[in-house]
């Protein structure tokens, strides 16, 4: 590629951050929920690289067609690969997208087609962008996107960046005006996730690595058919909880016991769990959904002795 920048290039991260930062100084974007990537096109060429610098083309054949019809033969993009569905940004289907059998892929493109969202433009023609200010770069960005690849929305009023923080929205992003663009480090730029609170019926556990202790909780909440359907777990616990926790549930193990699918991430003694009778009930909080399913970040805060486990119900996810 005759591109002054190559993969590959790591990409400019966020701290985290717990509320929006004031000032003039700042300008918000939505946090996104895909595969962030990294575009390259030189003509006729296309790499798309991932957070990792691993190559994506394979996985995502429309998002490499998306690129090639862009009317600028030239570019590097930041941005995020996408699945959205009724306004909801479904990871589940993307992850489904990284499979060996090109067949699948194929068919899962045409199915569930994806989308690719720029939110940063990091050089264009024979020019690297790196060390314009953030403002100036997404004015070059918003002269690139153009259908049919989307440009990130972007504002500089923090009241009305606020909306992302609420409905089916996972965050913001916040970006300095003046920043540039720094591969790899941590500056000019923080996110705040959407976190919400819920509470969920405890319907199993899994033992910890050490002798007689918990290392998570399976927890339910109840559909609108009335069945109790499990929607993720929590862990997380300090060395005191994991103790404490097994003699809490003790009353409760129903002698059911079972595993999970098989994971290449986990043994199979991490997979293993015990069931619980649903009469426990807790507040957790939580960031990303996606279907019916917590992602990750799940967080137990208290016990709810004071709620039904048939009050917890699944549209809580969605609130």
């Amino acid at each position: 590629m005759a591109l002054p920048l190559e993969p590959p290039l790591k990409p400019q991260l966020a701290k985290s951050a717990r509320e929006l930062p004031e000032g003039d100084q700042w300008r918000y974007e939505p946090k996104l929920d895909g595969f962030r990537t990294i575009a390259f096109r030189d003509g006729e060429e296309v790499h798309l690289q991932s957070r990792n610098g691993k190559p994506l083309n394979r996985y995502f054949p429309e998002v490499v067609k998306a690129m090639l019809a862009v009317e600028a033969p030239q570019f590097v993009i930041d941005g995020e690969t996408l699945i959205v569905v009724d306004g909801v940004h479904e990871f589940n289907l993307l992850s489904q997208r990284i499979h060996p059998a090109d067949s699948r892929v194929q068919q899962l493109a045409k199915e569930t087609p994806a989308g690719f969202v720029g939110f940063d433009l990091l050089a264009t023609g024979d020019r690297s962008l790196l060390e314009l200010p953030y403002t100036e770069r997404r004015v070059e960005l918003e002269q690139v996107c153009g259908a049919p690849i989307s440009l990130a929305p972007m504002t500089a009023d923090r009241e009305a960046a606020g909306v992302w923080l609420t409905g089916t929205s996972e965050g913001v992003v916040a970006k300095l005006a003046e920043s540039l663009y720094l591969p790899g480090q941590r500056k000019g730029m923080v996110k705040i996730k959407r976190l919400r609170t819920a509470d969920a019926v405890v319907v199993a556990f899994r033992f910890g690595k050490e002798p007689d202790t918990v290392g998570s909780l399976i927890l339910g909440m109840y559909a609108p058919d009335g069945e109790l359907r499990v929607v993720g777990h929590t862990s997380g616990f300090s060395a005191k909880q994991k103790r404490e926790l097994l003699d809490l549930l003790e009353p409760y193990r129903s002698g059911e016991r079972g595993s999970a699918e098989p994971s290449r991430w986990k043994a199979d003694e991490e997979l293993q769990w015990e069931g619980l009778r649903p009469e426990l009930v807790c507040e957790i909080s939580f960031d990303h959904v996606t279907g019916e399913r917590i992602r990750h970040g799940t967080k137990l805060l208290r016990w709810r002795d004071d709620k039904q486990p048939g009050e917890c119900h699944t549209d809580q996810l969605h609130a």
